[in-house]
C-alpha cells in the first residue's frame, strides 16, 4: 500500500504509484468489502458519496450521523454497522497488540537533526502535531520542508508518501518548495506533483475539503496532511462572545475529523495555530481584567506574563497530540519547545534556522550530511 521511491536516470527520487508497490498489509479495509458481506452496492455508494471510503472510517461515525445520509434508514445502518464490525476490530486489544500496532507509525524528518531529536525522530503519523507561535516564527517554513521530506524513503527518515496541503491564509509558495527539493536530491516537478493543494476561504469550505480527502487517501499513498492555519477562518467567521460557544463546537467537529483522518489512513497531521489574547477557556483577557477575574489564567498567575497563548482554548488543546511552541531567536534563529506531548518530556527550547535554500539547518552533523551518505549508498547499491 505504501509507495516507494526510486532513482531516475537523472539521479533524482520519484514517488512510485500504489500499484507498483510490494504487497504489504493494509492499514484500513476498503468500504467495498461490505458488498461481499451482504450490503447492497447502492448503499455502499451512498456511504462513499458522504465521504466514507473505509470500514475503519465507517466505525468512527455515530449511527445518528449515518442515518442522516439520504437513503439510509435505521435498519440499514444497523445492518451496515454489524457487517463492518465483522471486518474490522474496534473492540479491546492487549497492550502487546497495541505496541505492535504502534510499529506502523512513521516519523518524518523535519530537516533539522536537533529538532528531530527533540521530537523523538520527527513528526509522527497517526497523530496531530500543532505548531503555535507569533508570526514569522517558522511554522509555515517547517510546513514547506515537510512537503518535501515526507516524500523521502523511510530509510532516509521520510514518510514515503504524498502530501495534502489546506491553506487558509494564502501562504503556500510552490517556488519555496523547489530549492528544498533540489537540496534533498529530488525532482522539484515530481515533488510538486505529489502535493495536492487547496485554498480554503471559510470554515465550512475548510471542513468540506477534509471530507473530500478520504477518497484520495483511500486510493493513493498519502503520509502528511498540513492545515495552515487551523484557527484563522474560525476567528473571521465567528465574532464576539455570543458566537464563542458555536465556534468552539464547530472547531471541535473539525478537529475530530482531523483525528479520524490521522488514525484511519496513518497520516501525520501538521497544523499551525495562531497566538491569542484569550485564556484557555476562550475568555478574552481584557474581559477578565474588567471583571477583576485576573487570576483565572493558570499560566500567568495574578499577572498575565505571556499573552502569546495558542488560540482555540481547551478544545484545540485536547485535540492536539503534540503541541510545539515556536518563537523568534537571535537573528534567523528560531526556538522550538515541546509544550505538551504524551510520550515526550516538556523539553527546553532548541534553536534552528532556515538558510537561503529554504530548509532547516542546525550546527553539527545535520540532516544534509545524512542525506548525502544515504544517497551515495543508494547509488552504490544500484550500480552493483
Amino acid at each position: 500500500m505504501i509507495g516507494t521511491l526510486k532513482a531516475e536516470e537523472a539521479s533524482q527520487l520519484q514517488l512510485v504509484e500504489r500499484e507498483d508497490v510490494d504487497d504489504e498489509e493494509d492499514l484500513f479495509e476498503a468500504i467495498d468489502k461490505l458488498i461481499s458481506a451482504g450490503i447492497n452496492a447502492g448503499d455502499v455508494k451512498k456511504l462513499q458519496d458522504a465521504g466514507i471510503y473505509t470500514c475503519n472510517g465507517l466505525m468512527m461515525h455515530t449511527k445518528k450521523n449515518l442515518t442522516g445520509i439520504k437513503g439510509l434508514s435505521e435498519a440499514k445502518v444497523d445492518k451496515i454497522c454489524e457487517a463492518a464490525e465483522k471486518i474490522v476490530n474496534f473492540g479491546y486489544i492487549t497492550g502487546s497488540d497495541a505496541l505492535l500496532k504502534r510499529k506502523s507509525v512513521i516519523r518524518i524528518t523535519t530537516g533539522s537533526q536537533a529538532l528531530d531529536e527533540l521530537l523523538g525522530g520527527g513528526i509522527e503519523t497517526s497523530a496531530i502535531t500543532e505548531a503555535f507561535g507569533e508570526f514569522r516564527s517558522g511554522k509555515t517554513q517547517l510546513a514547506h520542508t515537510l512537503c518535501v521530506s515526507t516524500q523521502l524513503p523511510t530509510n532516509m527518515r521520510g514518510g514515503n508518501g504524498k502530501v495534502a496541503y489546506i491553506d487558509t491564509e494564502g501562504t503556500f509558495r510552490p517556488d519555496r518548495v523547489i530549492p528544498i527539493a533540489e537540496r534533498f536530491g529530488m525532482d522539484p516537478g515530481a515533488v510538486l506533483d505529489n502535493i495536492v493543494y487547496a485554498r480554503a476561504y471559510t470554515y465550512e469550505h475548510q471542513y468540506n475539503l477534509l471530507l473530500g480527502l478520504a477518497a484520495k487517501m483511500s486510493e493513493e499513498p498519502f503520509r502528511l496532511l498540513i492545515v495552515d492555519s487551523v484557527i484563522a477562518l474560525f476567528r473571521v467567521d465567528f465574532t464576539g462572545r455570543g458566537e464563542l460557544a458555536e465556534r468552539q463546537q464547530k472547531l471541535a467537529q473539525m478537529l475530530s475529523r482531523l483525528t479520524k483522518i490521522a488514525e484511519e489512513f496513518n497520516v501525520a497531521v501538521y497544523m499551525t495555530n495562531q497566538g491569542s489574547t484569550f485564556d484557555q477557556s476562550g475568555l478574552p483577557l481584557y474581559y477578565k481584567c474588567r471583571t477583576r477575574d485576573i487570576i483565572a489564567d493558570p499560566g500567568g498567575g495574578v499577572f498575565i506574563s505571556d499573552p502569546k497563548k495558542p488560540a482555540g482554548g481547551h478544545v484545540l488543546a485536547h485535540a492536539a497530540t503534540i503541541r510545539l511552541m515556536f518563537r523568534k531567536g537571535k537573528g534567523e534563529q528560531r526556538v522550538c519547545k515541546v509544550f505538551d506531548a504524551p510520550n515526550l518530556p516538556e523539553a527546553e527550547a532548541i534553536s534552528f534556522d532556515y538558510n537561503s535554500r529554504g530548509y532547516c539547518r542546525c550546527k553539527g552533523l545535520g540532516l544534509e550530511v545524512f542525506i548525502d551518505q544515504q544517497w551515495q549508498q543508494l547509488q552504490s547499491d544500484r550500480s552493483k
